[in-house]
């Protein structure tokens, strides 16, 4: 836990490789079980605010990478990953993919319209990630009352 607290606290370290490093290690946390997921929600709270925020890709690319990787034990609410949206328009391609596959593995049908712009994106491979991610979104079920 004592791992966890320093990096937190180093997210906002002045020096952008301690920033960097820190969100290495809390992504090696959310990689394995270790976590709980109200703690996991609180860790990744933290590293989208890093992500929305840093200037340097680098970390950016470190903070997204850790984000993504608490999708693989932990559900994590649409609300919790709804402010890397509005950093979308400054995130180069690579760092673009994932935040759709976030979006995507929210399953919540409310990010289909932050997804929906990239599918008509110039770039080919945002499209396609921008298909992947809209297809983890279950479809809404669509209900018909019976002719009257």
């Amino acid at each position: 836990m004592s791992d966890m607290i320093t990096a937190l606290e180093a997210l906002t370290d002045c020096d952008p490789d301690h920033r960097d490093v820190a969100a290495d290690t809390l992504g090696d946390l959310l990689r394995g079980t270790a976590l709980d997921t109200d703690t996991a929600r609180l860790v990744v709270g933290r590293l989208v605010g890093l992500a929305v925020s840093e200037p340097v890709r680098k970390v950016r690319e470190s903070a997204l990478n850790s984000i993504s990787e608490a999708f693989n034990h932990h559900r994590l609410p649409l609300d919790l990953i709804e402010p890397l949206a509005t950093a979308t328009p400054t995130l180069e391609r690579e760092l673009l993919e994932y935040v759709l596959y976030m979006l995507g593995a929210t399953y919540d049908p409310r990010a289909l319209l932050l997804i929906e712009p990239f599918l008509h994106h110039p770039d080919p491979q945002v499209r396609e990630n921008a298909r992947l991610a809209a297809a983890e979104i279950p479809a809404r079920r669509r209900t018909r009352s019976a002719p009257g």
